[in-house]
């Protein structure tokens, strides 16, 4: 096949529309979900078709809405005034515009608000180029070849008076393209042009160029209405005999007398299941590789329970993928037989056009039908791998399906890995429950070839990592480097933080300039803290750590701005036998002694002061060394009481 039918590489769906058509499918397939494309989603009436049986329908308007129906912006891009109109009627939506035509949105909007009049290379009739000029306030014009550029140039350039930015649509004939080029002034600072044409594009028409020189015929796959099918055709009848086709079945309508060498390509619409139909009808009809004798012997060919066959994926629903086998049964793999993973649906692991290897699990001639596993061909590469890494000791990822008696399932590369309560590293009073879908790291630790059996470890993986986090931090640890960590717990004592696989310890001091009863009252766990190496003790593996900054000790700040002989404001915080103490600022207290409360004899303490009363004070003396603060009342009302006598004397004079 290869020599007589070719296929151009970039053929078939390009990444904007196979983007769109997943969404609708995804979109589709929810539950009490009702969705609505504006216009078709792409121009494949096979594709279109399916997704209406699927209850997707077509609008071509917003206000054909239903009530809480939700609409999706097709590849091709909206105007302005389609958002607008969403947003005003409150009607929810999925923008599945092609980036690369977003690129072009964006441009010719910012252009337009700069003063530039926009021209775009394009067929006005198409809805991306429509949408095109949605964003450019009707200050554009739209030309479909070098011929309507140049009169562009030649009549209306000088009425315009403006700068002007030039675009193409994405799927543009780069051929015109490059004519077009021809046509504008060289050197003009006010003519800005973009490269927009999609590079997938102009990939999948250069190679459809290069493919039609080498071959009798080109056939051209892709809707009627597709622009860029039809520039693909335009472009290969121009070097050989060219056929614009939607499906398999228009061929045998074709003229394909005398043709030794055929070529396919396709638009960006059509999907993979279509071009392989027509590649394989293509061969058939040109007796390559394959007659109608070996093809009806074929369709009788017999296969058996447990044998390993090749197909490719015909369709894709909810439930299981539908497989051409090569013979009169149709093949079916429920999606248990694709995969253990219960988060995934069948679309998730095979496409349509997929080639896979599958074992028949069971047939039934009468009906024509064979069920398949995919799981099965999985399970025997995967257990191979398993085999390995346990002889490597290599660390794999996987999925945990379910939790059993006495452990955990584990989906490994299609295998079931058991691996036991002990080794999922799951305390005993938690459920194993919680494991269930999580993806985890796991060594194998024993294989058991001929039962195709494999035990796991999740907490071996754990215990390494933790190894060598340890020792990596152990090899870079100092006093004094700081770190940020996690408070992992709290004791009465202090904070645990893990520093990265390693654990330190905040003590309850460390966690605070002021007293505290818990460490609770700073942090709780989760909390991330930047702290730093106090002391470290290899042997032991002991790490403490400090979390107090040296420039926030309030001892610090005090003798900054106080000094002795300083009137201050302070707010008594206890009450004993000998005097109260009262708080100059938070973390410092000084101590109004029993015999400075007062300018008399005070016999009771609290017969005076009282917890919260704010009194004001004079420092009468500071211990720096033994942070010890004395402050007297009794200083301030002896001073006052000097003043009275003083004024008092002077008035006598």
């Amino acid at each position: 096949m290869a020599d007589k039918v070719r296929v151009a590489k970039t053929a078939g769906y390009c990444f904007g529309v196979d983007r769109a058509v997943k969404l609708v499918y995804d979109e589709a397939e929810k539950p009490d979900k009702s969705v609505a494309t504006l216009g078709p989603i792409i121009h494949n009436s096979d594709v279109v078709n399916d997704m209406k049986e699927k209850g997707v329908r077509i609008v071509d308007k917003v206000s054909d809405l239903k009530d809480g129906e939700e609409v999706v912006i097709r590849s091709h891009g909206v105007g302005m005034d389609v958002y607008k109109e969403l947003e005003k009627s409150g009607k929810p939506y999925i923008d599945a515009t092609c980036p690369f035509v977003s690129r072009i949105h964006k441009i010719v909007g910012e252009k337009t608000r700069e003063g530039y009049f926009i021209l775009i290379a394009g067929d006005k009739d198409h809805p991306e180029v429509q949408g095109i000029v949605g964003h450019c306030d009707e200050n554009c014009f739209v030309f479909k070849d070098q011929f309507e550029l140049n009169d562009f140039f030649s009549e209306k350039l000088k009425k315009i008076g403006k700068r002007l930015a030039i675009v193409a649509q994405t799927t543009y004939n780069i051929l015109v393209w490059g004519e077009c080029m021809k046509v504008i002034p060289k050197e003009n600072d006010d003519i800005l042009v973009f490269d927009t044409i999609c590079s997938a594009t102009s990939q999948r028409q250069s190679e459809a160029v290069e493919l039609s020189k080498e071959v009798d015929v080109m056939i051209v796959v892709g809707g009627k209405n597709s622009s860029n099918t039809k520039k693909l055709y335009s472009l290969c009848r121009e070097n050989c005999t060219a056929y614009h086709i939607e499906n398999a079945d228009e061929l045998y309508s074709l003229d394909l007398k005398n043709v030794c060498k055929a070529g396919i390509t396709a638009g960006a619409s059509t999907p993979a299941y279509i071009i392989k139909e027509v590649q394989n009808t293509m061969a058939e009809i040109l007796e390559e590789d394959i007659n109608f004798e070996e093809a009806l012997e074929q369709s009788f060919k017999k296969v058996h329970t447990g044998e390993r066959v090749k197909g490719y994926i015909a369709a894709v629903n909810n439930s299981e993928a539908i497989v051409d086998i090569g013979t009169k049964h149709t093949g079916y793999v429920p999606l248990s037989e694709l995969t253990d993973d219960q988060t995934k649906k069948p679309s998730d692991i095979v496409s349509v056009g997929d080639e896979v290897e599958l074992i028949v699990t069971k047939i039934n001639d009468s009906e024509g039908i064979a069920m398949l596993s995919k799981k099965k061909v999985d399970e025997l590469v995967g257990f191979d791998n398993i085999a390995k890494a346990k002889d490597e000791d290599a660390i794999l990822e996987g999925t945990v399906v379910s939790a059993v008696k006495g452990g955990v399932l584990v989906s490994v590369d299609g295998v079931r890995v058991f691996v036991p309560a002990s080794q999922t590293g799951v305390g005993r009073d938690k459920s194993l429950d919680e494991l269930v879908k999580k993806t985890v790291k796991l060594k194998i630790i024993e294989v058991n070839e001929s039962r195709r059996r494999a035990v796991g470890s999740i907490k071996a993986v754990a215990k390494a990592e933790r190894e060598a986090a340890k020792a990596a931090f152990w090899k870079d640890a100092e006093v004094g480097k700081v770190y940020k960590g996690e408070v992992k717990s709290l004791t009465s004592y202090g904070a645990f933080v893990d520093l990265g696989g390693i654990d330190g310890m905040v003590h309850i001091s460390e966690l605070s300039w002021s007293r505290i009863k818990h460490p609770n009252q700073v942090v709780k766990p989760g909390d991330v803290l930047e702290v730093y190496i106090k002391e470290l003790d290899k042997e032991a593996g002991r790490i403490s750590l400090g979390y107090k900054k040296a420039e926030d000790n309030p001892w610090t700040k005090f003798t900054e701005n106080y000094s002795v002989g300083d009137v201050v404001k302070a707010t008594v915080v206890s009450i004993t036998p000998f005097g109260a103490f009262a708080q100059i600022i938070e973390g410092v207290d000084g101590l109004i002694h029993i015999s400075q409360i007062a300018d008399k004899r005070v016999d009771n303490v609290s017969d005076v002061l009282s917890v919260g009363q704010e009194v004001d004070v004079k420092i009468i003396d500071i211990d720096a060394e033994q942070k010890r603060i004395s402050i007297s009342i009794r200083a301030l009302q002896e001073e006052e009481n000097n003043e009275a006598d003083e004024a008092s004397e002077n008035e006598e004079a």
